[in-house]
C-alpha cells in the first residue's frame, strides 16, 4: 500500500513510519521541516515538505494514495488551540475530498465525545464532526488517552517541590497511552479494510494518581512521591507563574478537570479497547526515571 503519515517524525508518527515500512509499504512522511527530509528517507520512506495549512500541498501529496495517517502537528504558537485544531482537520477534510482518499485513519483523543468542558479536546471534536462528512471516505478515529509522555512537563515541579499537585490528582482515575501503542494500533487500522466512520479507543494502562506517583517515585528513588489534588485557581495560578499564557492555562485546567469529574472516561467506560496496549506504568517509568535524572 501506498500510505501517507503526517506529523513528520513525532512520537507516534516516527515508530508508525517504521512499522509500515517493516510491513513493506510504500510510505512518503509529511514534515514542515526540510531539515527532516535526511531522517526520514534514512527509515526508508519519502519525505513531502510543506504545511498542513496548505491544502493544495495536501492534495497533491494524498494524490494516488491508499490511505491517509491525519493528525495535528502540535503547535504552541497558535493563539487559539482549538481553532488550530479544526482548521487542520477542515484542510484534511478538503484535501482528502480532491485527492480521492478513501481511507484515514485520524488520531483524535479520548473526550472527544463532548462537544464542551474538556479543554483542548474540544477541537478534536468539532475535527471529528467535519470528517464525518465526508462521503465515501472510511475513517477510523482513533481516540487516544493520555499520553505517558505528558508526565515529563513534572519532573522540574518534582525536583522544586517534591511533588505533583495539579486540579485532578490522589484517587482520581486516568487512563494511559505509549505512542508506540498507538502506531501499532494506527498500522493495524490503516492495513485493515474498513467501510463507515468507526471510533477505536487506543490505551496502555488504567491507575489512579496516586499510582503513578508510586510507580514514577520508586523509579526515581523518591518513594514517598504524592500527587497532591488542588483546586482550579491554585493551578491557574501556578501555572501563570511559571509562563503559561492564561487562556492556554485555562484550557489545560479544563481538561484537568475533566479527569477529575469522570468526564473524559464517560464514552470510553463504554467502549474500552478489546485489548491494552504492551506499554505499561512500570516500563514507562523508566523512561521517567532517565529524563528526571538527565536535568
Amino acid at each position: 500500500m501506498k500510505i501517507i503519515v503526517t506529523g513528520s517524525l513525532g512520537n507516534v508518527s516516527e515508530p508508525l513510519t517504521k512499522l509500515l515500512i517493516q510491513k513493506g509499504h510504500q510510505v512518503t512522511v509529511i514534515s514542515s521541516k526540510s531539515e527532516k527530509r535526511a531522517a526520514i528517507e534514512a527509515l526508508g520512506a519519502s519525505a513531502a515538505i510543506g504545511s498542513v495549512e496548505d491544502i493544495s500541498f495536501l492534495t497533491t501529496t494524498f494524490a494516488g494514495a491508499d490511505a491517509v495517517f491525519a493528525m495535528v502537528p502540535p503547535s504552541f504558537t497558535a493563539p487559539d488551540p482549538i481553532a488550530y485544531t479544526c482548521t487542520t482537520g477542515d484542510n484534511y477534510a478538503r484535501a482528502i475530498e480532491a485527492s480521492g482518499i478513501k481511507r484515514v485513519v485520524y488520531l483524535s483523543s479520548w473526550g472527544a465525545h463532548l462537544a464542551a468542558g474538556t479543554g483542548f479536546i474540544v477541537g478534536h471534536h468539532r475535527a471529528e464532526e467535519i470528517l464525518n462528512e465526508l462521503s465515501g471516505v472510511s475513517i477510523t478515529f482513533l481516540r487516544a488517552c493520555s499520553f505517558y509522555n505528558n508526565l515529563f512537563q513534572y519532573i522540574n515541579m518534582i525536583k522544586a517541590v517534591g511533588f505533583i499537585a495539579l486540579n485532578y490528582g490522589g484517587d482520581d482515575k486516568t487512563v494511559l497511552v505509549s505512542p508506540k501503542d498507538i502506531a501499532a494500533a494506527a498500522a493495524e487500522e490503516l492495513e485493515t479494510p474498513a467501510s463507515g466512520k468507526n471510533i477505536r479507543y487506543v490505551a496502555s494502562d488504567e491507575r489512579t494518581c496516586n499510582e503513578i506517583a508510586s510507580a514514577l517515585g520508586a523509579a526515581i528513588n523518591q518513594p514517598d512521591l504524592k500527587w497532591l489534588t488542588i483546586s482550579d485557581a491554585q493551578t491557574q495560578a501556578a501555572s501563570e507563574k511559571n509562563g503559561m499564557p492564561a487562556n492556554f492555562a485555562a484550557k489545560w485546567i479544563e481538561l484537568n478537570a475533566a479527569i477529575h469529574h469522570g468526564l473524559l472516561r464517560q464514552d470510553y467506560d463504554l467502549h474500552k479497547p478489546v485489548s491494552m496496549g504492551k506499554v505499561k506504568l512500570e516500563d514507562f517509568a523508566q523512561d521517567f526515571a532517565a529524563a528526571f535524572n538527565q536535568k
